[in-house]
Order: C-alpha cells, then structure tokens, then sequence
C-alpha cells in the first residue's frame, strides 16, 4: 500500500525539474533550507563535472505549504535549471521556426543518432520511436535525482520527527576499499567526517587514495563506480510485513534503490555472505536485554541480517549496500571511444561524448539515502496513520509502549 506518493518530471536542460508530493500529514515543520542544504550536499563530491558549477541547485515550494508547515495537501517543488539559458532553443518547449537559419544550426549542433553503451540511449530511442536520441537522454540523464533528493529531504525531515535517523558513506570507489572493521555503524561524530570528506568516506588515507584513483581514470578518459553504504536507525519493530512479497520491506527498499540511475546492485547485512557461511554464522540470535535505546525488552547479539528479517524491521538498524557503476559518458578520445551504432546512417560508429563526470559515487550515497527515506516514510504512514503529525505522532508512541510491554 503506498500513502506517500510522488511524481518527478523534467529535462536535464529544460526549462526546470518539477516534483508533487503527497501523503505528508499536516503540521510538520518544513522550510526551503531543509531541502537546499540536501541538494548541495548531491552537488558535492570529488569526480563531478562542470555541470555542478553551473547549478546552484534551489527549490521553490509552489503548493502545500504555508508559514513554514505543511497542510497535509499535495506539495509541489519546482528546481530551476540554471544552465537552461544556453538551451533555450534546442530544448523550448514551444514550438520553432526551422527556416530561421540560427535556429536550424542550434538543433542540428545538438542533434544526435549515435548512442552510448550503457545509457538508455539505444532502448529509449527505439522504445519510443525517436530520431532525435536527445529525446531519451534528457530525461534519463542523472538530473533528474535531483528531484529525488528533494522529496528524499522532505521524508528525511518526517523521519526525523520520530527520531530515525538515515547515514550513508562511501565503501569503494574502483579498486580502493574502506578498512572493513570501519563499515556498519555510523556514530554522529563519524558522519561528521564522512560529511566533511570530499569523496564522503570517514578514514582520510581511503579519501586520499580514492581521489588518486578518480586521478587517474580521469586521464585515461574512463569513469569509477563504487560501493555505498546505508545505514538506519531509531526504526520500531515491525515495518514491512511477511504476509505478501510486495510487503516485504527488504524488496520495497531493493526496488527503490535499484532504481537509481547507476545502481546494479543491492545487499542487506553480510549480503552475498550469506549463501557461504554456515547457519550458526549467518543468524543473529536474540537476549533479553536492559538497554533503555531498544525498541523493545529484547536485542539482537549480531546484526547480519541488517535490520530486517521476514520482510521486516526487527529493532536493528538497516544496514545495506548499494553498488553503483561507472557512468557511461566517457571522455575518451575518437581512437580509443567505445564502439556503438548510428542509428541514423544504420552504421557502426563510436559513442558520442556530453559533458560528464569521472565518478558520482559520493553523490549517489546521498540520493540512495533520499530513495530509503521515501521507503521508510511511506512504511511509518501505513503503519501509524495519521492525517496530523500529532495524531501520527500519537500512534507512534502508543505502539512504541506496547513493544516494551511484550
């Protein structure tokens, strides 16, 4: 059942990025600043291209909020494109006059047939009988998180009234991993650091050594992906639910992480461990326990499983891994591009080159985090209800006492 529902649409270099959102309750206390501090976090990181220099990513609420709470009606979000002023006529909605010679030469300077491995490109264009392989690329371009992380901050923002908390930090980029012993837990002064990184990895020689790699792939013309983590804590027992496979929070979380635009990859606690281990190595056995920061009377002695177990929550933090690929735009030279086709000239050609970045990694823990905050968000609401923050709020500690009376 979804109560939180939202809808993203927009080019990469139209007019601007538009969101609704709807299912928030009324009274939470939402201004711009919650959602600017998140889309400048997005544009951070070292590897980016020039693209986050032009951006100064803001957004503009246009429906369901007043005086700096929310109504409890859809909320609308509009996020200009800055660099929609060198596109004004390659990407204006309106319609152009081709006989103008200015205008003919702009559309067929950005004019594309040729397709790059790994993007939508090939697909989108045939799927929807485009010539013009623009068509796809604007709106399958990576851009589009930024709506994303939008609506991600708003259900950051709800979650954070319930005391749920959402980290993510860098564990690989290309062949430099982070130290094991530092994965799995995220204090508040550790996510400090990772914050303060430039490749958002907490241990400063795997931040220096991750910068060389982005160093040296970028002269060689390629692009690093990597391996995010996210962690989730403060979370009640009981989210999900293990009565039909699209309740099941562990496959609502993959679906949506699996949607971002690089991800290839997603795994919960010791992930693709579990099938090698042993039983006895695998499960997290369960104790009575006294500590008052449980959810309940009882507490796991490990947490393998990351959190959810049969499709939900089971007082652990959420813990898992996002792998993301190596984006697709290289910025390599004619000799050595990857091989690919023109779709125009029905002839095999290279894969064309736009503006891009080295390695997104550090970016994508931050719209990762906003996809598991819109999950979350929308497992509270089902759960608790509420058409107020009060009512909901309410709920939510009548359910919190009976979990420490069981």
């Amino acid at each position: 059942m979804t109560k939180l529902r939202f809808l993203t649409a927009g080019e990469s270099h139209g007019p601007a990025l538009s969101v609704v959102l709807e299912g928030i309750p009324s009274g939470l206390e939402l201004l711009a600043e919650d959602i600017n501090k998140h889309l400048s976090r997005r544009q951070k990181g070292y590897g980016r291209g020039a693209r986050m220099k032009i951006e100064t990513d803001q957004i503009k609420f246009l429906s369901g909020v007043r005086h700096g709470y929310t109504l409890g009606s859809p909320i609308g979000l509009q996020i200009q494109n800055q660099d929609y002023i060198n596109w004004d006529i390659v990407m204006n909605p309106a319609p152009v006059d081709i006989s103008d010679s200015e205008v003919k030469e702009a559309i067929a300077a950005k004019f594309l047939s040729r397709v790059r491995p790994g993007h939508a490109d090939f697909a989108g264009a045939i799927k929807y009988k485009h010539s013009d392989v623009r068509n796809i690329l604007e709106r399958s371009s990576a851009r589009e998180t930024t709506s994303r992380v939008a609506l991600g901050a708003i259900a950051l923002k709800f979650l954070e009234a319930f005391g749920i908390k959402i980290y993510s930090q860098v564990l690989r980029v290309g062949s430099v991993e982070l130290p094991k012993a530092l994965w799995g837990n995220i204090t508040a002064e550790k996510f400090a650091q990772v914050e303060a990184s430039e490749m958002r990895c907490c241990d400063p020689k795997t931040t220096t050594a991750m910068k060389a790699e982005i160093d040296m792939a970028r002269t060689k013309g390629e692009s690093l992906g990597g391996v995010i983590e996210l962690i989730a804590e403060g979370l009640p027992i009981g989210l999900g639910s293990h009565i039909q496979w699209d309740k099941r929070l562990d496959g609502l979380i993959a679906q949506a992480l699996m949607s971002v635009h690089t991800a290839k990859a997603v795994s919960f606690g010791i992930g693709s461990e579990a099938g090698i281990l042993a039983g006895s190595l695998v499960h997290d056995e369960i104790q009575l326990s006294e500590s008052e920061n449980n959810s309940s009377n009882y507490a796991h002695l490990t947490n393998r499983a990351g959190g959810i177990e049969g499709g939900m929550t089971n007082g652990e933090p959420i813990i898992c891994q996002v792998v993301l690929k190596p984006i697709p735009t290289l910025a390599r030279k004619p000799e050595n591009s990857l091989k690919s086709i023109d779709l125009a000239t029905k002839q095999n050609d290279i894969a064309f080159y736009e503006r891009s970045d080295v390695c997104v990694v550090p970016a994508g823990g931050v719209v990762c985090e906003a996809m598991l905050a819109l999950v979350l968000a929308n497992e509270i609401l089902n759960k608790f209800g509420g058409d107020s923050m009060d009512e909901a709020l309410a709920n939510y500690k009548n359910y919190l006492s009976y979990c420490k009376s069981r």
